[in-house]
């Protein structure tokens, strides 16, 4: 199986991370691994087979200490214990303090952030498409960690659409620069198509974070639409799988 370790990951006392590409699974087109073979798709509201996630979830389970704290995403700005999670609540981002638990998050262009405490106490994932982004995500996730316990925070920027992909229109701007002004400099006007815009989600969550007090941010180089052969896009494919990014304290 193909992972993505955080750049962090080794650095930070008892944080382990991981997270997951479209290979070797067991889904079938079009949750498939973009090449013929079977994917890794980890959602179970995406249409595919629940025999196959069911097996996909089983195969990574190998690399987690217990079963991941799995959440129903609907792009909002709840953040949860992971360890008093049950039965896949509605909310957007867990963290926890507690070692052996792990906090998960899918996506497929949406940004994954996963967030761990310097001193390796809190640790955190949060799951940040535009209008989680917008609502406050990133900060309520941070503020919640603090309020744990956590001091310094690290932050990695999954895999997530790349600037060239992720067009949006002027009603996307304006919420982000209603938030702050200096975030109209996350957008690059599309010549050939007025009131369209291409959007830096990257930069986006970076100016968001480093206003929470979060500036050791890592990765942000992916792009989720142009790599076919590596990761799941609802932009790019519609009907598609879904990755996972997971963190925990050993």
């Amino acid at each position: 199986m193909e992972i993505i370790l955080p750049q962090w990951g080794k650095t930070l006392p008892s944080v382990r991370a991981l997270q997951t590409t479209r290979a070797c699974g067991n889904s079938l087109s079009p949750y498939d691994d973009g090449s013929g073979g079977s994917g890794l798709n980890l959602g179970v509201h995406v249409g595919d087979t629940i025999e196959h996630v069911q097996k996909n979830r089983a195969q990574i389970r190998k690399y987690f200490p217990s079963e991941p704290a799995w959440l129903t995403q609907v792009h909002g700005t709840t953040v949860i214990d992971a360890a008093q999670v049950t039965d896949a609540p509605d909310a957007d981002a867990s963290f926890t303090t507690q070692r052996g638990v792990v906090c998960a998050i899918m996506t497929a262009d949406c940004l994954p952030v996963l967030f761990a405490d310097a001193e390796g106490r809190v640790v955190g994932a949060a799951h940040a498409g535009w209008r989680g982004l917008a609502g406050g995500i990133l900060e309520n996730t941070v503020a919640a960690m603090r309020e744990a316990g956590a001091g310094n925070l690290h932050a990695c920027l999954g895999p997530a659409i790349g600037p060239l992909h992720f067009e949006v229109g002027e009603d996307v701007v304006q919420v982000f620069v209603a938030k702050d002004a200096a975030m109209e400099a996350a957008f690059k006007p599309i010549d050939t198509r007025p009131g369209k815009y291409l959007a830096d989600i990257y930069q986006l969550a970076r100016q968001t974070l480093a206003k929470a007090g979060v500036t050791q941010v890592s990765g942000g180089n992916s792009c989720t639409v142009s790599e076919p052969g590596k990761f799941y896009s609802f932009r790019r494919d519609g009907v598609t799988g879904r990755m996972g990014s997971f963190i925990w304290l050993e």
